[in-house]
């Protein structure tokens, strides 16, 4: 069981930035590729970005591509979320997410992951 902790939102002014950083109770963090979904009211949880197991690859969604940076830091078992020039539209719950154990790649499907942490608000206010 892979124990995930997020933490970092709060409320952000149109244009701003924030970082979530998303801690793994893991000793194998660097065996689990992550990943960022984000869900706003009333909508379903969307893809954000991912990154591989040994942090070679990223994927983001193409409303982020440019402003948001996905990356982690083994040392610290923590995978990063940094948010540039949010948008009120973003404001939403935020949930990091691990993969199965050795999965390759950046998997885009909430479905393909096994583990979630609770989740972190961030209000953008226009």
């Amino acid at each position: 069981q892979v124990q995930l902790v997020e933490s970092g939102g709060g409320l952000v002014q149109a244009g701003g930035s924030l970082r979530l950083p998303c801690a793994a109770h893991e000793r194998t963090f660097g065996g689990y590729a992550m990943g960022w979904f984000r869900q706003a009211p009333g909508k379903e949880r969307e893809f954000v970005a991912a990154i591989s197991r040994i942090g070679g690859g990223t994927s983001y969604a193409d409303s982020v591509k440019g402003r948001f940076t996905v990356d982690r830091d083994s040392s610290q078992n923590t995978v990063f979320l940094q948010m540039e020039s949010l948008d009120p539209e973003e404001t939403g719950v935020y949930y990091c997410a691990a993969a199965p154990l050795s999965y390759r790649g950046c998997p885009l499907s909430a479905g393909t992951y096994d583990y979630w942490g609770q989740g972190t608000q961030v209000t953008v206010s226009s």
